[in-house]
C-alpha cells in the first residue's frame, strides 16, 4: 500500500495544470492520497473538483466567517478502491471524520450539521464547545479508519511570530490533537499522521536555521513526540534518511528558492502503534515490520534540473513558477491484510448533494427561459448562428419561386446591399422559373415574420432594420458592416407577398453587375478597416515599448551582480503596506553562494502625503 502527502496550494490550480483530477491522482500512484490547503468553499464543490472514477474522496473544508480565512485551508482525502459497496479493501475507510474535536459529526442530507459536543477524548474540559468548533472550524483535518490503522491527514496552522493570537490558535490545535492520538493509542489503535504540519523540527531540515531554532516550543512539541525522546510516533522519513541533508519539502513562494534548493521540510508522515503480527517478539514495531520505504518525489517540484536561472527567465523574473511551492512524501507499506467487507462512509462526496444531485440557486428557478416551442413560433432566437446554420438557411431560400418576391426588394437589390452566400444564393437569378427567395421591405405582408437579434460586440456591428432601407450612394456606403457580414441568417429576413415587379424591372446582367460591384466595394472597406486595426496595434506596441524603455531606466542595478532589479510590493500589514520596493531578481539561496540573491534592497519612492 502506497501513501502519498501533498500540500497543493489550491485544488483547483493543480487540476487545471494537469488537465483532469483524475491525471492529477493517477500521477502518483497511490492507494491513498492526501491534499492539503485544497482552498476549496462547500458551495464551489462540482463532480469535476472532488470526485474522479475509481477514487472515494472525503473533505474538510472551512467555515469560519474570520476576515482573510473564508475559502482557506482544506483537506481532501482520495481512496483509490475497485468497488465501494461491500468491499475488503483496506484502502476503502470503514468510517470518516472531519476534524478531530468530535464537534463536528456525520454528514446529513443538508450537509455537516452541529451537535452538541460529547466528551470523545479525556481532558477537554477546559474547553468550550463554541472553542472546540473553531478549532475545526477551519477544515484542517480528516482522519480515516482504514480498519488496522487510523489515518489522519493534517494542515498545520502557521503563526508568525508577533502574533499571539495565531500562536494560541496553534498551541491549542496541536493540544488537543495530541490528547485524540493519546485516546486511540490507549485503545491500542495503529495511527498514521500525514500531512503539512508548519513544523520543522531539526536544523537539518530548515535551510536556514538560526541560534534560537531549538528554542521554538512547536519544534520542542514535535521531538517530544517521537520515540527516541520517549514518545510514541516514529518520523517516518528521518528513520529511513536520518543523515540526509537539504532533504526539503517546501520553498519560499515568490522568491525561486527551488533553484538553489533553499527550503524547509515541514510535510510528514508520522506513524504509531503496534505491528500486525499476532505474535509480538523483541523488535516488533509497526514501523520495523510495516513500512518499506519513505521518501520525497522530487518530481512534482516547480525547479526542474536544466531550467533556466529565474533571473532570466521573464515569465518567472516578476511571477510566480507553475506548481505547488511544496514537494509530495510518500511511504509504502507491506504486509497489510484485507479488511472486513464494508461499505463507503456516508462523509463521501458521493453523497453530497452539491455533487450528486443538480441542486438549484433560486436565482436559476425564477429566471426567465425561452422554450423551444416559443423559438420556433418566433422564427429564431437571440443566440448569434453558426457557419453551418447560416448557409443551410440561406439554400432554403431557393426553393421559392424567383416571382414570389416583392417590389420593395427589387429596389433593396438595386442598391447594393445584397449579400451572397457561399451556397450559390445569388447563381439562382440565372434560371427565373425556378428563382430564389429575396428580402421584403414591405412591413404589411401577410406572411412577414420578424425577429429580434442582439447586435454583435464587435468592430463591425449590427446595424439596425430600418438603416437597411435608407437611401444610399453606392453599394456599401451605409450597409458596409452589413454586407462585410457573411453570416447572414433567415432571422434577418421578411418573406413579403409575391410580386411580379421584380422581374420587370431587372434584367439579369444587371443583378449580377450590382452584385459583383457591391463584393468589391465589400472587400475594399474589409481592407480598410484590416489596415486601421493594424496601425493601431502598431502605435500601441510602440507606446508600450516607450513606456517599457521608460520603467527600464528607472529601475535600480542590484550591488551584488550589477543587474536590474525586479519591483515588489510590501503585503505584510503595517505602516508601509503597499509601498513599492526593488530588490535582487536571483532566486533566494545560501548567503556563500555568489550566484544566489544578494540581498539587495531599495524602496521605490517616498510615500506620498496624503492630501488634507
Amino acid at each position: 500500500m502506497k501513501i502519498v502527502t501533498y500540500n497543493v496550494n489550491g485544488l483547483r490550480p493543480r487540476i487545471s495544470q494537469f488537465g483532469s483530477l483524475r491525471k492529477l491522482l493517477d500521477s502518483f500512484d497511490a492507494d491513498i492520497i492526501c491534499f492539503q490547503e485544497t482552498k476549496l468553499s462547500r458551495q464551489e464543490f462540482r463532480a469535476d473538483l472532488v470526485q474522479a472514477e475509481g477514487y472515494e474522496s472525503f473533505f474538510s473544508c472551512t467555515r469560519t466567517t474570520e476576515k482573510g480565512r473564508t475559502g482557506y485551508s482544506g483537506v481532501a482525502t482520495f481512496c483509490r478502491v475497485n468497488s465501494v459497496f461491500s468491499s475488503d479493501e483496506v484502502s476503502l475507510p470503514v468510517s470518516a471524520e472531519e476534524g478531530f474535536t468530535g464537534v463536528l459529526k456525520d454528514f446529513s442530507a443538508s450537509g455537516y450539521r452541529k451537535i452538541e459536543y460529547s466528551s470523545l477524548i479525556e481532558g477537554l474540559e477546559d474547553f468550550s464547545a463554541g472553542e472546540l468548533l473553531k478549532i475545526d472550524g477551519e477544515g484542517r483535518c480528516i482522519i480515516t479508519d482504514h480498519e488496522h490503522f487510523v489515518l489522519f491527514n493534517i494542515y498545520g496552522p502557521r503563526a508568525v511570530a508577533d502574533d499571539t493570537e495565531r500562536i494560541q490558535f496553534k498551541h491549542n490545535f496541536f493540544n488537543i490533537l495530541q490528547k485524540r492520538w493519546e485516546s486511540l493509542l490507549h485503545q491500542g489503535r495503529r495511527i498514521f499522521v500525514v500531512g503539512d504540519l508548519n513544523i520543522s523540527p531539526f536544523e537539518i531540515d530548515c535551510c536556514d536555521a538560526g541560534p534560537d531554532f531549538e528554542k521554538n516550543k512547536f519544534k520542542s512539541w514535535f521531538r517530544s513526540l517521537l520515540v527516541d525522546n520517549g514518545g510514541a510516533f516514529f518520523d517516518v522519513f528521518r528513520e529511513k534518511h536520518p543523515q540526509r541533508r537539504e532533504a526539503y519539502t517546501c520553498w519560499p513562494t515568490n522568491s525561486g528558492a527551488e533553484e538553489f534548493n533553499f527550503g524547509t521540510r515541514i510535510d510528514h508522515i508520522l506513524g504509531a502503534g503496534p505491528c500486525l503480527h499476532k505474535e509480538e517478539t523483541q523488535g516488533h514495531s509497526l514501523m520495523a515490520c510495516h513500512v518499506k520505504e519513505c521518501d520525497i518525489l522530487d518530481q512534482f517540484k516547480r525547479w526542474k534540473p536544466g531550467s533556466i536561472p529565474r533571473h532570466k527567465e521573464q515569465k518567472t523574473r516578476n511571477g510566480k513558477m507553475e506548481g505547488s511551492d511544496h514537494a509530495p512524501v510518500y511511504v509504502s507499506l507491506v504486509d497489510i491484510p484485507n479488511a472486513q467487507q464494508h461499505s463507503t462512509p456516508s462523509l463521501s462526496t458521493r453523497y453530497c448533494p452539491q455533487v450528486y444531485g443538480c441542486q438549484q440557486t433560486l436565482v436559476s428557478v425564477f429566471a426567465r427561459r425561452q422554450s423551444a416551442e416559443d423559438i420556433n413560433l418566433s422564427g429564431g432566437s437571440n443566440s448569434i448562428s453558426d457557419d453551418s446554420n447560416v448557409f443551410g438557411k440561406c439554400s432554403q431560400l431557393n426553393k421559392r419561386p424567383l416571382h414570389s418576391c416583392s417590389s420593395a426588394s427589387s429596389d433593396f437589390i438595386h442598391q447594393g446591399i445584397l449579400c451572397t452566400s457561399d451556397d450559390g444564393y445569388s447563381d439562382s437569378f440565372n434560371e427565373p422559373s425556378s428563382g430564389a427567395q429575396t428580402l421584403s421591405a414591405s412591413g404589411h405582408t401577410k406572411s412577414s415574420v420578424v425577429c429580434k437579434k442582439k447586435a454583435r460586440k464587435s468592430q463591425l456591428s449590427q446595424l439596425s432594420l430600418k438603416s437597411f432601407f435608407q437611401k444610399t450612394v453606392g453599394g456599401c456606403s451605409e450597409s458596409s458592416s452589413f454586407c462585410s457580414n457573411k453570416e447572414l441568417t433567415q432571422e434577418n429576413f421578411s418573406i413579403g407577398e409575391p410580386s411580379e415587379t421584380f422581374i420587370e424591372g431587372c434584367e439579369h446582367n444587371d443583378v449580377k453587375e450590382l452584385q459583383e460591384k457591391a463584393a468589391k466595394q465589400c472587400a475594399l472597406v474589409q481592407e480598410d478597416m484590416s489596415q486601421a486595426a493594424e496601425k493601431k496595434n502598431n502605435n500601441a506596441l510602440v507606446e508600450w515599448q516607450r513606456i517599457q524603455q521608460l520603467m527600464q531606466t528607472s529601475i535600480p542595478l542590484c550591488k551584488g551582480h550589477k543587474e536590474p532589479c525586479v519591483s515588489r510590493v510590501v503585503k505584510k500589514p503595517g505602516p508601509t503596506l503597499g509601498q513599492r520596493f526593488y530588490a535582487c531578481a536571483r532566486a533566494e539561496g545560501p548567503a556563500s553562494n555568489p550566484e544566489a540573491n544578494c540581498g539587495f534592497f531599495k524602496w521605490a519612492a517616498a510615500k506620498s502625503k496624503k492630501k488634507r
